[in-house]
């Protein structure tokens, strides 16, 4: 099979007032595991390749070529993005590698420097069909890079989409990056605002740390595209742990990886059921969230 368009993905979801997950790869296990949860809940995927991640990989290709052929080769419709580049050199290398969307984060920068440089990165995207987001007012978290409480205001929101051209905001409404505690307080009332002042579908980050009656309020409230990675890294890390602790003389990094693995996959085939308002069982609480 090959890839499917981010831009489809996202417009079918916004078009039906539901989310869709975008899952980070870490490495090569969650990359499979995220993929057999699209394929087990019968529902799309997006496999998100972060800055960090091609950094911890040595580069962007080995990872990129290796989680596009596991999308390929999936039954379920899976699209592969760059996840907050900073650095646009790279936006443009994951446009080259053929994935379908590309987020160019200048949200550190001055207002005017962001929307330069997001304008340049989304028309050459745009010439390669690769769909485009950018982040408005910084979500919270990250090592301290983004300041906490800060909000997207609307009307900036407004012009920076019509002087980027970009096709979907991250916007803060609340959450914070790589939060282990689900204690985030979405703004609802604000994300409704954003919704309906902008043409574009919205993106949640940091949401690891919304409960799940949190995140279906958002996509009840124009919420469209909910990126999910310090959450499965807990279960993946809490599977691996209990595996070490049941055998201590395990040398097979295959048969701890494994079960780690396998725990991605249920709790992601969860939270895509629970992003597409399906009625599901409880949450899964294992692991750190």
């Amino acid at each position: 099979m090959t890839l499917t368009p981010t831009r489809t993905l996202m417009t079918d979801a916004a078009a039906g007032g539901t989310g869709i997950g975008a899952f980070n790869v870490i490495h090569l296990e969650t990359a499979e595991a995220l993929v057999a949860a699209a394929e087990r809940a019968g529902l799309p995927v997006i496999l998100q390749i972060s800055e960090n991640c091609a950094r911890y990989h040595g580069a962007l290709e080995p990872i990129a070529l290796a989680t596009i052929a596991i999308a390929r080769a999936s039954s379920a419709p899976v699209a592969v993005h760059l996840d907050h580049a900073e650095d646009e050199s790279l936006a443009y290398a994951a446009i080259e590698l053929g994935f379908g969307s590309v987020m160019y984060d200048g949200a550190h920068l001055p207002y005017a420097q962001n929307v330069e440089i997001t304008a340049k990165v989304t028309e050459r995207a745009h010439a390669a069909g690769v769909f485009v987001e950018a982040e408005l007012g910084k979500v919270g978290g990250k090592d301290g890079a983004h300041a906490p409480g800060v909000r997207t205001d609307p009307a900036e929101a407004v012009s920076f989409v019509a002087a980027t051209g970009v096709d979907a905001l991250a916007v803060a409404v609340g959450s914070s990056h790589a939060m282990t505690e689900r204690s985030a307080s979405l703004d609802t009332e604000l994300i409704a605002q954003l919704h309906a002042a902008l043409a574009v579908p919205l993106v949640l980050h940091g949401s690891s740390g919304a409960s799940d009656a949190q995140i279906q309020s958002a996509i009840r409230a124009g919420m469209t595209k909910i990126n999910v990675s310090t959450h499965l890294n807990g279960h993946f890390t809490s599977a691996v742990r209990e595996a070490l602790s049941a055998n201590p003389t395990l040398v097979d990094s295959r048969k701890y990886l494994a079960p780690g693995r396998a725990a991605v996959t249920v709790e992601a085939a969860r939270l895509l059921e629970l992003f597409a308002l399906r009625p599901s069982g409880p949450a899964i609480e294992g692991g750190t969230p």
